[in-house]
């Protein structure tokens, strides 16, 4: 390496330390194999400041980084990902057709199918596709006079920002966003969404026929689109990744949070429930009601989520299996253990340990700023 400076040689040996033990898990390779693509990936390294993947790696990348993600309690099925790679695309007209194909396919008519898109990764002068919305499918909020917010309060910096670009929403409480999408040295573009591609269920109750008057509704495919994804020292800033929803993401966060739709206190006066205590347990009372809907109302449609029991059942499956490999089982209770009925599920009397392994998803900045 003399032809490299100090620093540069540290850059180079990190970047290869990354990818060596990345390609030591390539078990689809020989002994021999693994050592000749070592080599090619280093001299790529040392030619270019990155190097591409195969599409093999990329797929068991993809499928790792769910397997290793300690936030996702649904990983018993991370064998199953579709891995679809989109790292030719130079447009982001391209792009916006690749995340609508994948919400195509990922929805498959109601039986869900995980679906992981890849983008080309981050160039080595740090340059790199960006999409700005945190899902592929996001409810817009709007900013009223009284300081209210109509829609998602969460999307109000986001929806501003497609309002600024000449998106005009309806002023709705369920409009979908546009897809906003930002190619390296580009000015950030919006999109419509197509409504075949966004699968949506209207919330109805096993019991109570006001509930349907309430005009809920959510959509079908949590497809985030603002992690980037860590295979083998190799960054890839847009790769929206889909599974299904556990229905306390929707029944218990999305509608029920006090800083999202917050309709604990509808439902709770729909209910006729005495909400002037809190020791009445009227919060707890309606979030069940808001969650039997929730899964009632997609089991009638026909469309795959999972609830919160059965969910951690499965995960510690996955954990037991895992463990039997001997391969080390990261979870973040916090996000593991559900936010309704915590206590009656496996996972919250067990202890685990985040551990930030790789290949993996990671949190980054909003696009925008």
């Amino acid at each position: 390496m003399t032809d490299l400076t100090a620093a540069d040689a540290v850059t180079d040996a990190a970047a290869y330390a990354e990818a060596a033990a990345f390609l030591l898990g390539a078990d689809w390779l020989t002994d021999s194999e693994r050592t000749v693509r070592t080599v090619a990936v280093r001299a790529e390294l040392r030619a270019t400041g990155s190097y591409r993947h195969t599409p093999e790696e990329l797929a068991h990348g993809a499928k790792a980084a769910w397997r290793n993600h300690a936030r996702c309690v649904g990983r018993l099925h991370w064998k199953a990902l579709r891995v679809v790679d989109r790292r030719h695309v130079t447009s982001a007209e391209e792009v916006f057709d690749a995340c609508v194909g994948h919400l195509r396919a990922a929805s498959a008519d109601g039986r869900l199918q995980p679906v992981i898109t890849v983008f080309p990764q981050r160039a080595p002068d740090g340059s790199a596709i960006r999409i700005w919305n945190p899902q592929l499918i996001r409810y817009a909020g709007y900013r009223d006079a009284d300081g209210s917010v109509t829609g998602d309060p969460l999307h109000v910096e986001l929806t501003d920002m497609a309002g600024s670009l000449g998106w005009q929403g309806r002023g709705g409480r369920f409009d979908v966003l546009p897809l906003i999408v930002q190619m390296p040295g580009e000015e950030p573009r919006w999109f419509e969404l197509p409504s075949d591609a966004v699968l949506e269920v209207p919330l109805a109750h096993p019991e109570f026929d006001w509930f349907a008057e309430l005009d809920l509704r959510w959509h079908a495919v949590p497809a985030i689109s603002d992690m980037r994804m860590e295979i083998g020292g190799i960054d890839y800033p847009a790769c929206p990744f889909s599974g299904w929803y556990v229905g306390y993401e929707i029944g218990a966060r999305n509608l029920a949070d006090t800083d999202r739709y917050d309709l604990l206190p509808l439902v709770a006066a729909h209910m006729a429930i005495d909400t002037s205590y809190d020791s009445t347990l009227w919060k707890d009372r309606a979030l069940v009601e808001l969650n039997r809907a929730v899964l009632h109302s997609f089991q009638q449609a026909g469309v795959h989520l999972v609830d919160h029991h059965t969910v951690t059942r499965q995960f510690v499956t996955h954990e037991d299996r895992e463990r039997r490999k001997g391969y080390p089982v990261s979870a973040d209770k916090h996000w593991i253990v559900p936010p309704l009925s915590a206590s009656t599920t496996p996972v919250f009397h067990r202890a685990y340990e985040t551990i930030e392994a790789r290949p993996n998803f990671f949190r980054q900045p909003a696009a925008w700023r």
